[in-house]
């Protein structure tokens, strides 16, 4: 099976745009294989870093373990050894540890481990929970800082000591302080994704952090533009960054914001908008309104005309 060191994962992983894939479910909401291979086929064949299975843009939330575990192994079969297959991992510590042996089985290559599910915790209680999940995999793991599990600078940079594995910090708060100061404790110890959504409104700023990549929700259904923004980030063209946000970013986003979800729900509609039948989403979720569909298909096709 595919899997890489977690040092040469983190450089994989680095070395471009990350992006996590859809789940796609049928007409009674059940995981929808085929369609979900050919959108991993489709996805890798432009040139991205990295493909996350199950995360947060795959309704991974809304998976079971059982699911989750199928997902990632689908991927490994379909692209593994082809562009990298990051696994989620996500509840609480035992199964979050569950998960993460059972990626490593599917021939994963690494691991994003998100927050625990509904409870708070202390620093050093996060310290414990990241040290159970990286004890538990011999691949490099990423720690997803946001919700309920924000990461303080000092409590990184205790967990990296503990975890020679763990390779990277995903974040999804945006504090310019508390990312400064992991970066100054830090530095390129560790890889830093950016995983505020939507990533495009944040990359420019956060690339000066040190947030060198990050996960791109819209890559899903207009990948050549996902790659020219995140090639502008990178050179740091603040014209044409500027430029592309106002013509597709902003506006897209405008529609995100009208519900609670809609994150994810517009990524599965912009599938859908392009002729590639993103489907439904899973409950407590809820999909765009017709009209919504239709002003998104419109802004696309604005984009795509250019």
């Amino acid at each position: 099976m595919p899997q890489l060191d977690p040092a040469d994962l983190a450089t994989r992983l680095g070395s471009g745009l990350l992006s996590f894939p859809v789940t796609h479910f049928d007409d009674e909401l059940r995981f929808d294989e085929a369609r979900y291979r050919e959108h991993l086929a489709w996805q890798a064949s432009f040139g991205v870093a990295g493909l996350f299975a199950g995360g947060g843009t795959g309704e991974g939330f809304s998976l079971t373990s059982a699911e989750l575990e199928r997902v990632v192994r689908v991927a490994v079969e379909e692209i593994g050894g082809e562009v990298p297959v990051v696994a989620s991992a996500t509840g609480g510590t035992a199964q979050a540890v569950e998960q993460v042996r059972a990626a490593e089985a599917a021939g994963a290559d690494g691991i994003l481990l998100l927050p625990p599910y509904l409870t708070e915790a202390s620093q050093a209680g996060l310290v414990e929970h990241v040290s159970a999940v990286c004890a538990a995999t011999n691949l490099g793991v990423i720690v997803y800082s946001r919700a309920n599990a924000v990461l303080e600078d000092v409590t990184v940079e205790q967990a990296v000591d503990r975890n020679p594995n763990l390779i990277g910090l995903k974040d999804g708060v945006g504090n310019i302080e508390r990312m400064t100061r992991t970066y100054a404790r830090l530095g390129d110890r560790l890889l830093y994704v950016g995983g505020l959504p939507t990533a495009e409104t944040f990359a420019l700023p956060l690339l000066q952090l040190g947030v060198t990549t990050y996960s791109s929700a819209m890559y899903n259904f207009v990948p050549e533009f996902a790659l020219e923004f995140f090639a502008a980030v990178r050179a740091q063209d603040r014209v044409e960054v500027y430029r592309m946000l106002n013509d597709f970013v902003i506006p897209y986003l405008d529609i995100r914001d009208r519900q609670k979800g809609y994150a994810v729900s517009i990524v599965k509609a912009g599938l859908t908008a392009v002729g590639r039948d993103g489907g439904r989403v899973r409950p407590p979720l809820t999909d765009l309104r017709p009209s919504e569909l239709a002003e998104l298909t419109a802004l696309v096709e604005k984009v795509q005309q250019r």
